[in-house]
């Protein structure tokens, strides 16, 4: 399993180094386009490719590193990522690494801010994402990377009624949707928030544990608590 592993990450980051390679190519010699990605410290940027982009999508199709615009002073400025695909333009900022967020003055950081409000009013959709967030919490960027296509394309979406989920179901669904990110639930919850026996609870638990809609959040040999999957969160109720 080990090895396994290890290969699947040698895979993805090869993967990423022929993109950014792929890139570089078709940018002008010379060029500051070029430069940017010849020359940047791209830690972050990998860790969110590799770690949040790669296991949902498979592939960096659309989406472009060091993207350059127009800048609201008529000049250029470059977009950690950009996901182009009409007919929606998708801004992606990997924010506190390196020469982000931590050497940042006030003057630069409120001209950070209006530069990002320019964006919204040229029709792009702005989405940032903490350096420590990625690191820490994959999943939940994951989760949200996955919402936002589906609203947006319908990547990845799943009917619940394909599942053939009956309506209690999709109700305790609906409730976990509910709740905070990561928050997790037990047997418990469930019987007092739809009002049902213990045994009842935990058919239904056990329902979409096996659709893949939940997952065991602790517990050894029995499962106390649960959490919702990356599936639910693209889940259509």
């Amino acid at each position: 399993m080990k090895d396994n592993t290890t290969n699947r990450a040698l895979l993805v980051e090869q993967a990423y180094k022929n993109w950014i390679i792929t890139h570089i190519e078709l940018r002008e010699a010379d060029s500051e386009r070029r430069r940017r990605l010849v020359d940047r410290d791209d830690h972050g940027e990998q860790l969110f490719a590799t770690l949040i982009w790669w296991p949902i999508l498979g592939s960096f199709e659309h989406l472009h590193p060091e993207y350059e615009v127009n800048d609201y002073r008529d000049g250029s400025r470059f977009l950690d990522f950009t996901y182009i695909r009409s007919p929606h333009q998708i801004s992606i900022e990997i924010d506190g690494y390196g020469p982000h967020q931590k050497h940042a003055s006030r003057r630069k950081f409120s001209d950070d801010r209006f530069r990002q409000n320019q964006l919204i009013l040229d029709d792009w959709i702005v989405v940032r994402f903490s350096y420590d967030d990625i690191r820490e919490r994959p999943r939940q960027c994951q989760q949200f990377i996955q919402q936002l296509l589906g609203k947006l394309y319908g990547i990845g979406r799943v009917d619940a009624l394909e599942l053939q989920l009956s309506a209690t179901a999709r109700e305790l669904l609906r409730w976990a949707k509910r709740l905070e990110r990561e928050a997790t639930f037990g047997p418990k919850d469930v019987e007092k928030q739809l009002r049902i026996s213990h045994c009842t609870a935990l058919k239904y638990l056990q329902l979409l544990l096996q659709h893949k809609l939940i997952e065991q959040a602790s517990g050894k040999q029995r499962i106390r608590s649960y959490r919702l999957t990356a599936l639910a969160a693209r889940t259509v109720l």
